[in-house]
Formats: structure tokens, C-alpha cells, sequence
């Protein structure tokens, strides 16, 4: 009998407003690929599947709480639970006016964007829990 294969379920959200995204979106979209690549390649062989749901937020969206944007759940948990983490805000672009954007911080630095490092981090110790 085949056993049913564990599933590592990535959720990434962001502002797309008429086509457009913020820099720290933009740059957390290519370090979470890369996180995925590296997640599917070192979790394959314990039959892990690695899925990646990226999510839109609208401008009204982002409007009532822009903390949302540019946000991981890894198997419905913030990316934050699983490396101690703590969330803060900056300024940013256009896209996103005058409110203050996502940013996280562990052990004393700050990310705009999400480092592939930190996701794949994140991605094991949930792999793990």
C-alpha cells in the first residue's frame, strides 16, 4: 500500500495594483522561487511535496492593513513562528503610498525583502514540526 506523500504548503501574498508591485514584493518573488527549488530538491527524498500558492492583494486590500502584503504562511503559519522572528514596517514605494510596508526582523537585522535563506529555514523547520 502507497502512503499518502506530506505536503509543505507555502502561501505568499502581495499588493498587484493595476499590474504593479512593490521592490520588496518584486525581490521576495524571486527569493521565494528560489527557496521553493531548494526546498522540493532537499525535501523529495522524505516524500515531501512542496506547494506554493501565491496570493494577490487588491488596493483596498492593502489599504486596510498593508502589513498583509509581501506576508509567507507556511502550512498556515507566518514565516516568523518558525524562525523567532519578529514583524516591523518601513516606508516604501509608489505602488504603496504613503503606508509602511512589511519588513521582519531577526537576531538584530532587518529585511525589506525576504531572504531565500530565511524561507528555506522556515520551510525545514516546519518540514520538521
Amino acid at each position: 500500500m502507497k502512503t499518502k506523500s506530506k505536503q509543505l504548503t507555502l502561501k505568499w501574498q502581495r499588493l498587484v495594483d493595476e499590474g504593479d508591485t512593490c521592490p520588496r514584493c518584486d525581490s521576495t518573488e524571486n527569493e521565494i522561487e528560489k527557496a521553493v527549488s531548494t526546498l522540493r530538491q532537499s525535501l523529495k527524498p522524505l516524500g515531501i511535496e512542496i506547494i506554493l500558492n501565491k496570493e494577490v492583494l487588491t488596493i483596498e486590500e492593502f489599504k486596510k492593513d498593508p502589513l498583509e502584503s509581501n506576508r509567507i504562511h507556511i502550512n498556515n503559519r507566518p514565516l516568523e513562528d518558525y524562525i523567532d522572528a519578529k514583524t516591523g514596517q518601513s516606508p516604501c514605494c509608489d505602488v504603496c503610498g504613503p503606508a509602511d510596508c512589511r519588513t521582519i526582523d531577526v537576531e538584530g537585522n532587518t529585511y525589506e525583502t525576504i531572504p531565500s535563506e530565511l524561507i528555506i529555514r522556515a520551510g525545514l523547520s516546519a518540514a520538521l514540526d
